[in-house]
């Protein structure tokens, strides 16, 4: 006989097992981002993206901050959070560009070990996060939710790269030759 605690342990290995299952597939997975609020601007509906626009490359980063009684401290909380998204978006560029140099560079005179091209790669996500400015706001006069757009614009990541003393060589031509086409394939990939 099963007892409640017996069943419930039961219950979670198998969703966990369906979730591995899930996540077994033979493809990425694509997420829905539409949020499907009406009257949104499509940046809020299409969230944190990778655009390649007539207007460049651009790193763009969706927060949201629920009602807080302080109309300033949710709006800071709100930028932040997109910030953050921003962060969390260039760092995923920053490491698929990462690989990409570490598999190119190979043994040469030029190659760096992983480790030392994290860390690299690390410091200079940093120094182009400070560039990021926030571009829109709008509130969502049904449920009071605040959300904020941050954006960085791919030639600004570039000029930082070149202006950093201490980057390798080797890493700072790589990205500077490869990096559109980098950014580019990864802006496909989420369309």
């Amino acid at each position: 006989m099963m007892t409640g605690r017996s069943f419930l342990m039961g219950a979670v290995v198998l969703a966990a097992a369906g979730l591995l299952a899930a996540c077994a597939g033979s493809g990425p997975t694509r997420v829905e981002s539409d949020l499907g609020i009406a009257g949104a601007p499509d940046w809020v509906n299409e969230g944190t993206a990778i655009l390649k626009t007539r207007d460049g490359r651009l790193f763009h980063g969706v927060g949201s901050a629920p009602p807080m009684g302080d109309r300033s401290l949710q709006t800071s909380t709100a930028d932040d959070r997109a910030r953050a998204e921003l962060a969390r978006v260039l760092s995923s560029y920053m490491d698929v560009a990462s690989h990409d140099y570490t598999a190119a560079s190979g043994s040469g005179d030029q190659a760096l070990p992983a480790a030392s091209v994290s860390r690299q790669i690390e410091a200079i996500s940093r120094v182009n996060l400070a560039g990021s400015r926030i571009i829109g706001r709008w509130s969502d006069e049904k449920s009071g939710v605040i959300y904020a757009l941050a954006e960085l614009d791919m030639e600004q990541v570039k000029d930082t790269l070149q202006r950093v003393e201490d980057m390798n060589a080797g890493l700072r031509d790589h990205l500077r030759e490869r990096g559109d086409n980098i950014f580019d394939g990864m802006a496909r990939e989420r369309q």
